[in-house]
């Protein structure tokens, strides 16, 4: 399964990925650089166009603050869309206000995950994300 992360901070792409495998998880991480991007992939348009390039993710992070399309515009699109509205979305911000956390639950955020502010924080959160979405929980279009 396919994690895709949506995040404009490239240190924080290498610091998912880095943690990703000292939690021993070996999905597939892609990333894009905003939401634009984001739905450019999803959509399979321009530089997203095959998808061999940009295959359906089965979980997208999603950073709230990003330039050109934020990610609750992104989220928004996401779960208005038909085809694409089953993917789980986890937002995984540094922003933690109350605001922000009721309002992409109200959209049809799967989840919400503040970003640690150490790697080891880091790589325990992934860990527990990757337990419960890879092995706990029962995904649309995933075998079992």
């Amino acid at each position: 399964m396919i994690i895709l992360m949506a995040d404009d901070d490239e240190d924080d792409r290498l610091l998912a990925a880095d943690a990703l495998r000292h939690a021993r998880i070996v999905n597939p991480l892609l990333c894009v650089a905003d939401g634009e991007e984001l739905m450019d992939y999803l959509h399979l348009r321009g530089q997203y166009a095959s998808p061999v390039v940009a295959p359906r993710p089965g979980i997208i992070l999603l950073d709230l603050n990003m330039p050109r399309k934020d990610g609750r515009e992104a989220l928004k699109e996401i779960k208005s869309d038909a085809a694409l509205r089953s993917i789980p979305v986890v937002v995984f911000t540094t922003s933690e206000t109350s605001e922000d956390i009721e309002r992409v639950y109200a959209m049809g955020a799967n989840s919400y995950i503040s970003k640690p502010v150490t790697f080891e924080g880091l790589v325990r959160t992934l860990k527990a994300l990757g337990d419960f979405w890879f092995q706990a929980a029962r995904l649309p279009g995933v075998n079992p």
